[in-house]
């Protein structure tokens, strides 16, 4: 058969991406399954290079080796606090590809409709393809490169407004336009209204309309979701650029690419819906836009945030049994998961019971603390998720917060006009004594003031948070 090998390729690829995905599920064999992903994907590009897809070899191996030197610098540089920007990058990336291939197909369609019987012959590559097509599979494919165009552009613009509230180059405050989710709706309208004359006409102009409507969709709905919700946005995106992927396949008639885009799109989809649920947020709103959310004035927080240096806290480590460190962005930020985990074994030297207590959406990408935490060789099993250790905090001496706010924050429980009312959260205030590692005594990322930072039994341990996890070294010993 033609293209035997191409076809055999994708589908040990395939098999390779899933076994990767399902390699990410713990963090023992999500090494293997990195590489199950790399093998599968160069496997793709090989068969892809040699199969239907062949010529133009110098240019292609030209734009691989510049597309790889690029990744490898950029990937390089990236600190894990940068992980979720370059994440959305590579999104972004992906929707912009999907729109450029969308339009290459309507291109060829334009100029296969205006050959003669002898021309279409002589075709090769998807422009054969397209010449063999009757008129409603010619139908068919104008719907799949626009949504492939719809949901690229979606991905696009969304993914370079999520890089620049994550980089904070744009503000994570929820800002929509005078409107809100009714321009969100005409556009929509629009851009449906633009695949119905495209069906019918095959024009540019429904086209560039549409396009331009899915541009300003994915800006509008990402400005309108504030920075407690960015990590949910982040996975959502994923399964944007899955679909898109997906579309892309159809349009192009590339088996691998639909299933690749499926896998993306779901896996992204069901991350998005139990990030959602583990916030209790409803999923419809978050990719909506941030449609309804809270009303009314927040609680205000009596008290004040009181102080204490090292030695107080390394006093109180010293004389507890139990402690649950709770790691959240701003470990992440001071690069302190090596002293974390050397405080680790030193409090466990001494024989003190010391777990982690990891929220779903601690820092701002799925998973983001459980790889720190292993990056610096902390032991798997006393690295615990929020359902399994929630209710041990009573009996707990000490807890130790660095760098997290809404996670822990009791305003979810306690106050329903919190823009995080109803998040299960860390419920680390019922712990004998709680420390807060924290720069200073501004709300942080997302804005939200924390009612845990003024509880009497809270004391803040300002500071960056490996040179006060440094200090602290100094004195458990």
């Amino acid at each position: 058969m033609e293209f035997g090998f191409t076809t055999a390729a994708y589908v040990v690829a395939a098999v390779l991406f899933i076994l990767s995905l399902g390699g990410l599920s713990g963090q023992e064999s999500a090494k293997r399954a990195v590489w199950y992903g790399i093998v599968g994907m160069a496997l793709a590009a090989f068969a892809t290079l040699i199969g239907p897809g062949q010529g133009l070899w110098a240019l292609s191996l030209v734009l691989i080796a510049a597309g790889g030197v690029v990744g490898y610098m950029l990937a390089s540089k990236v600190e894990m606090t940068q992980m979720p920007e370059l994440v959305a990058g590579m999104h972004a990336l992906v929707g912009l590809a999907a729109v450029f291939v969308g339009f290459n197909a309507h291109f060829e369609m334009v100029l296969v409709a205006g050959m003669d019987g002898a021309a279409k012959a002589a075709l090769d590559g998807f422009a054969a393809l397209i010449a063999k097509k009757t008129s409603i599979e010619l139908s068919i494919l104008r719907v799949e490169l626009v949504l492939g165009i719809f949901i690229g552009a979606v991905t696009f613009t969304g993914s370079v407004i999520a890089y620049g509230k994550l980089a904070g180059k744009v503000s994570s405050a929820a800002t929509k336009l005078p409107g809100g989710h009714a321009l969100n709706a005409g556009a929509s309208i629009i851009s449906l209204l633009g695949l119905l004359a495209y069906l019918n006409s095959g024009g540019m102009l429904p086209l560039v309309v549409m396009t331009i409507m899915a541009l300003f969709i994915g800006y509008h709905l990402i400005m309108g979701i504030g920075g407690a919700d960015m990590p949910v946005v982040v996975s959502m995106l994923n399964s944007y650029s899955g679909w898109a992927a997906a579309a892309i396949g159809f349009s192009l008639g590339n088996d691998l690419l639909i299933v690749v885009g499926a896998l993306v799109g779901s896996s992204g989809a069901i991350l998005s819906y139990i990030m959602c649920k583990a916030m209790n947020r409803s999923f419809v709103s978050v990719i909506l836009g941030g449609f309804g959310g809270t009303s009314g004035p927040q609680m205000e927080v009596d008290g004040e945030q009181i102080a204490i240096e090292a030695d107080g806290v390394g006093s109180a480590l010293n004389d507890a049994d139990s402690v649950v460190i709770i790691p959240g962005y701003g470990m992440a930020v001071a690069q302190a998961q090596q002293a974390v985990s050397e405080l680790t074994n030193r409090l466990i030297a001494k024989g003190k019971t010391v777990r982690f207590a990891i929220h779903p959406v601690a820092g701002r990408l799925p998973g983001h603390m459980n790889v720190l935490l292993a990056e610096a060789k902390v032991p798997y099993d006393i690295v615990l998720e929020m359902d399994e250790i929630n209710d041990d905090f009573p009996q707990t001496d000490v807890a130790i917060v660095i760098g997290s706010n809404d996670i822990v924050n009791p305003a979810a429980q306690d106050d329903p006009n919190s823009p995080i009312a109803g998040m299960p959260v860390l419920e680390c205030w019922k712990s004998k004594q709680v420390f807060v590692s924290k720069r200073g005594q501004g709300t942080g990322y997302s804005g939200i003031e924390n009612p845990l930072f003024f509880k009497e039994n809270t004391r803040m341990f300002y500071g960056d948070a490996k040179q006060s996890l440094d200090k602290l070294l100094s004195i458990i010993d």
